[in-house]
């Protein structure tokens, strides 16, 4: 690793050799864009001709390198942006879902056969942060749009609690979400050209875009020292919406649908929803402004040149398209399976953009990067020591980008010391329950739901990085057993190694029958003796194998998290029945036991139901 960073500060410093007197810490321009899918920009369209209007991404192609082969660290918004933030994968600091952070508990009684895993309702704030890094580098830091990475959007930690020097994501501020804040009616709540319109058309038809507004601000404030701004857009997040009516009529007109006379819903398959399409390219248009910003303003640290000559501009998507959705077909990710959700291609192949100082603009790379890898990557290009020594899961792409965009040997596994060819993803939430490893241009797909197979194996391009099967179709676990087992176990070792959480089985479930839910233990008796909770049970044919304590600091709030902390089992001789004990976190107001029997059963005591808590669980005597 050593001698790889020192040939990254060599080929860095080379690329400055004719630059002398460029300044040594270049700006770096971050956009993360909310549910973009792989198939939504123009550059990157395949198989089917697209309908969506994207010059300004695609110019962002061919100023440095577009990575064919991009992923996110997760197929949702809030584990993705936690991850690139902090460096970990979301199975390391088990923030694996969105606004989460509850007791893991059975509550669709009948119908679920698995229970989602505790994890965090968002990004720890003890993590020292990319932006941390920088700041700590003397960079000015901004954000900009949607943070989510609390257990809502305006818990703590904020982003003024994470590096930012500034962010306009505040609840105070009611333009917050910029065009994204949600229509009274789609069809009639139309921005106008009215000067007190809080959305008003500019000369070219499109919308005032809070959040774009503010990121301008930041940069022309900012332009005289090194920065980094985190352009966090809303869009193409629901609500889908355009406040532009000419931008609805025109995608109409191209698509040849019907214009909407009702403001509820759209049911056409594929790329076909002339809401979506508008909200592509209005996104389009504000990337364009920013852009325009930087190639036309002077550089006032280095005469003589422009902001975009010492900027990184790095453009990618938190997670895959959304296909669908109740009553609304968003997108299409075709030729990818799946969207949002899911940890197959169309849920984590992304968009993904670099370009900057010492990048040779106009490559196409089909090298495989992941958004866990900016945070090395950016500590390189700008010259930042990582001060906490935080544990990065991602590998620095500083060396690829600079020397070439197209040699995978440059890309380092920070876990092996060698070239990587390993990535995993960890969802244990939601509908999918899968954990997936890409390794060598094959994929292993583990679902934890019972019903299902249990192991998808398909190979997704060849070792010459050929494409094979992206559509998933071809499962050849049953082919190629020895690969599927190898991968299935460096896949679980890994997981094992990083703590993840894993699923559980739902003992209430009558929909599927689930071998052992007949022998699950019986919960006797709850008592607080002092600071101690302790719990009588009685086995009935399944061996109790672990035990939590699942607390919350404040429970009669419903965004408050909830935290595990051990718990200890004591068995009685006859090994029939026993006792689980726990110390009563400081400051803990509400606490739940969660108990573990053999066959990985899942019991709650108090039982925990959807929508009933805080209520069933045991308040804290002082």
């Amino acid at each position: 690793m050593k001698t790889t960073h020192l040939l990254t500060i060599f080929l860095f410093t080379a690329s400055f050799a004719l630059f002398a007197d460029r300044p040594d810490k270049p700006n770096v321009l971050f956009m993360l864009i909310d549910d973009l899918g792989w198939q939504d920009v123009i550059c990157y369209d395949v198989d089917e001709p697209s309908p969506y209007e994207t010059p300004n991404m695609d110019k962002l192609s061919r100023k440095g390198v577009m990575f064919l082969n991009g992923y996110s660290p997760s197929p949702v918004c809030s584990p993705s942006r936690g991850a690139i933030l902090s460096g970990k994968h979301p199975a390391r600091t088990m923030n694996t879902t969105v606004a989460s952070g509850k007791p893991p508990a059975p509550f669709h009684r009948r119908g679920n056969s698995f229970i989602a895993p505790w994890c965090r309702g968002g990004m720890d704030p003890k993590e020292y942060t990319i932006t941390e890094a920088l700041k700590d580098n003397g960079y000015t830091t901004g954000h900009v749009g949607k943070w989510h990475v609390a257990i809502n959007h305006y818990a703590f930690p904020q982003p003024v609690d994470q590096g930012f020097d500034f962010s306009s994501h505040y609840p105070k501020n009611q333009m917050a979400r910029g065009v994204q804040n949600r229509m009274k009616n789609r069809l009639a709540d139309f921005a106008t050209k009215t000067p007190k319109d809080p959305y008003r058309l500019d000369e070219n038809g499109y919308p005032y875009d809070h959040v774009t507004g503010e990121a301008l601000t930041f940069l022309e404030k900012s332009k005289s020292s090194p920065f980094f701004l985190y352009y966090a857009s809303w869009l193409v997040h629901s609500p889908l919406q355009s406040r532009s009516k000419a931008l609805l009529e025109k995608y109409c007109t191209k698509l040849g649908v019907d214009y909407p006379t009702d403001p509820e819903g759209w049911t056409l398959e594929g790329q076909r929803n002339p809401y979506y399409c508008a909200m592509v390219e209005t996104l389009d248009y504000y990337i364009g402004q920013m852009l325009t910003f930087l190639e036309t303003t002077e550089d006032p640290r280095w005469p003589g040149h422009k902001l975009i000559e010492n900027t990184y501009l790095i453009f990618t998507s938190d997670n895959g398209g959304m296909e669908g959705h109740p009553g609304e077909i968003y997108t299409d990710n075709y030729p990818l399976d799946k969207g949002k959700i899911h940890t197959r291609e169309g849920g984590v192949r992304v968009p993904f953009l670099i370009s900057g100082p010492g990048i040779t603009p106009k490559v196409k790379s089909e090298v495989v990067i992941n958004g866990l890898d900016l945070y090395p990557t950016l500590l390189s290009l700008t010259n930042s020591p990582n001060k906490k020594n935080q544990i990065l899961d991602g590998s620095d792409l500083s060396t690829l980008l600079i020397q070439d965009p197209q040699a995978p040997d440059l890309v380092i596994d920070p876990r092996t010391g060698k070239k990587r060819n390993t990535m995993f993803w960890h969802f244990p939430n939601g509908y999918c329950q899968q954990s997936t490893i890409l390794q060598d241009g094959y994929k292993l797909i583990y679902n934890h739901i019972p019903e299902l197979p249990r192991l998808e194996l398909y190979q997704l391009y060849d070792s010459k990085r050929k494409r094979i099967d992206w559509e998933e179709a071809n499962d050849l676990s049953a082919k190629l057993p020895e690969l599927t087992q190898r991968m299935q176990k460096e896949l679980l070792k890994t997981l094992k190694e990083w703590g993840a959480g894993m699923t559980y089985y739902n003992p209430h479930c009558v929909r599927v029958s689930i071998k052992g839910k007949d022998k699950v233990c019986q919960v006797m008796k709850l008592k607080q003796v002092g600071r101690k909770m302790h719990l009588q049970y009685r086995e009935k044919g399944a061996k109790l194998v672990r035990a939590d304590l699942i607390y919350s600091l404040n429970g009669n709030d419903p965004d408050s998290a909830w935290f595990p902390a051990p718990a200890k089992i004591t068995r009685d001789a006859d090994a029939k029945a026993g006792k689980v004990s726990a110390s009563i976190p400081e400051r803990a107001t509400h606490v739940v036991f969660n108990l573990i029997d053999e066959n990985n059963f899942l019991i709650s005591h108090p039982e925990i139901t959807k929508g009933q808590l805080p209520g069933p669980a045991w308040t804290v005597k002082p």
